[in-house]
């Protein structure tokens, strides 16, 4: 299902997630390299439920936001205690870049599997957080 409004794309650019998610979902520019990384990918919880929220406040009915996740069989990681502590412990070195909770679990998740996080958004190259590795998708 491809979601046709770019006023949704420019409503929700804080959510880094999203806009990787989106650029796939629209076949965006990105989006290749999004889809090439995809089967070994993983996601915080949190963040699924960022996407999702997102896609509702836009009028996507919850079913069709379950099938769109769902058809990207996407490998979903439970926002446990491990991972809460260290999404807090980016709090810090992350607020003067203004990440959110669902930005610095991303970071978390990402340095927790030894990945680089994918991203559409250039500020997140600023970060300089040992262990934590940015890659643009555009």
């Amino acid at each position: 299902m491809r979601i046709p409004s770019t006023a949704l794309a420019r409503d929700v650019e804080r959510s880094r997630l999203f806009r990787v998610s989106l650029a796939l979902l629209q076949d965006e520019a990105g989006a290749d390299k999004v889809a090439a990384v995809l089967p070994a990918a993983a996601l915080c919880s949190v963040n699924l439920s960022e996407v999702a929220g997102k896609l509702c406040d836009h009028g996507v009915p919850p079913s069709a936001v379950r099938e769109m996740l769902d058809s990207l069989n996407l490998d979903v990681r439970v926002f446990d205690a491990t991972l809460a502590y260290a999404t807090g412990a980016l709090r810090s070195s992350t607020a003067k870049l203004g990440f959110s909770l669902g930005d610095r679990a991303c970071l978390a998740l990402a340095r927790q599997l030894g990945v680089p996080t994918l991203t559409a958004d250039h500020a997140w190259k600023r970060i300089q957080v040992p262990g934590i590795r940015v890659e643009l998708i555009r």
